[in-house]
């Protein structure tokens, strides 16, 4: 069990989502909270809002050169950093047949190596410090493979394994816990603010994201998932959580699913895109 009580948590993205969901769950406890982003205004706002000890300390994930000193700053703060929370994110809508090239870069270079590296700047740090907590926000993508989110799908696995394969190296040596969360459909701006097949922003939502969880009950699932040292939290329901567990209990029917739900998603895509169904 991790006590959450007086920790210092750390989450990337915290600006808005699920994020600024976390955020203000954490802070119904006593505890410091270090929130990181791109939008410095709004990170502002939260942390005015927050009734506990918050340090502002926006950065680009991807200015890799930057990082180290980020990271510093952070650190010196309060003198540690309990709980790491990779939140930063951008998802991904288009075929890959109609994507370029270009955003399979950028949308990795967010999703799975900005993180890594945020990870490794300062594992040493929380091994010398005896231990901490490494959250990585991956998807139900990250299990599944969905259609119109290969890149998405890529990087999400891809955390899931970086993940996976350094729990088993600090778990046990260094006292550092790690927790994978794989959300479904929660209702927040991701895919308003997905990357499109030329590299733009979507735009818009979908029905189904904006029907999804409620991210402040994603926060609290997330927290309870610390608390209890869980290394993996499904947090979906329904046909998202279905598919999640039929992928590895029945692979070959879970493929078949795929198919028909792939084929039909790419129908509606083009029809929206073009008028006309296919490519």
């Amino acid at each position: 069990m991790t006590d959450l009580n007086k920790k210092v948590f750390w989450i990337t993205g915290a600006s808005s989502g699920i994020g600024k969901a976390l955020a203000i769950e954490a802070a119904k406890s006593p505890c410091a909270i270090i929130l990181s982003g791109r939008r410095e205004d709004a990170l502002t706002q939260l942390a005015d809002a927050l009734p506990v000890d918050s340090l502002v300390l926006p950065f680009e994930v991807t200015d890799y050169d930057q990082l180290a000193d980020i990271v510093d700053s952070a650190w010196a703060w309060r003198g540690q950093v309990d709980i790491l929370i990779n939140n930063a994110g951008i998802s991904q809508r288009c075929v890959a047949i109609d994507a370029k090239p270009e955003i399979y870069t950028e949308l990795i270079n967010i999703d799975l190596i900005a993180p890594i590296w945020l990870t490794q700047l300062q594992l040493r740090r929380m091994a010398d410090a005896g231990g901490g907590h490494i959250v990585a926000i991956s998807s139900v993508a990250g299990r599944i493979g969905a259609p119109l989110r290969t890149a998405y799908c890529a990087a999400k696995h891809g955390l899931i394994g970086y993940m996976d394969a350094l729990r088993s190296e600090v778990d046990k040596p260094h006292n550092i816990r790690v927790t994978n969360v794989l959300p479904g459909s929660v209702a927040t701006d991701v895919a308003r603010n997905a990357i499109t097949g030329n590299g733009s922003r979507r735009g818009q939502s979908d029905a189904v994201i904006d029907a999804g969880d409620d991210p402040l009950d994603c926060a609290r699932a997330i927290l309870n998932a610390v608390k209890d040292d869980l290394p993996e939290l499904i947090f979906a329901k329904e046909m998202e959580l279905g598919l999640a567990q039929l992928r590895h209990a029945d692979p070959v029917a879970f493929f078949e699913a795929m198919a028909d739900f792939g084929a039909q998603t790419v129908d509606h895509y083009w029809t929206e895109k073009t008028g006309f169904p296919g490519d």
